[in-house]
């Protein structure tokens, strides 16, 4: 198996998938650790991916996204983006309402 379809079942068995430098409970980046503790204050219960693990994981959650950074964020299979996009979101009440809808909190 690819490290392609890894990523893609990872996403596809979890309904909030936070591919982080790091775990959620320790964290390796301040931008993982925003992303982590915004989903946690919103009650979310989500799969904490510590890319550091493994470089070919590191690497190809950039390849699979087509996005230079981490973290990364999955909802329901869909590509959120990282910590700024889901900090703004969460600011503008965005990502909660989203997560909502979904019905995931």
């Amino acid at each position: 198996m690819s490290i392609k379809d890894d990523i893609q079942n990872l996403i596809n068995k979890n309904d909030i998938c936070l591919f982080m430098k790091g775990t959620p409970d320790a964290p390796q980046c301040g931008f993982s650790m925003t992303v982590a503790n915004v989903l946690k204050h919103l009650d979310a219960k989500f799969l904490g991916v510590n890319v550091l693990e493994d470089q070919n994981l590191r690497q190809g959650i950039k390849d699979f996204s087509d996005w230079p950074t981490i973290p990364q964020l999955y909802i329901k299979g869909e590509f959120i983006g990282g910590c700024d996009i889901v900090k703004d979101m969460f600011d503008k009440g965005d990502l909660k309402k989203l997560l909502n809808d979904k019905n995931l909190i």
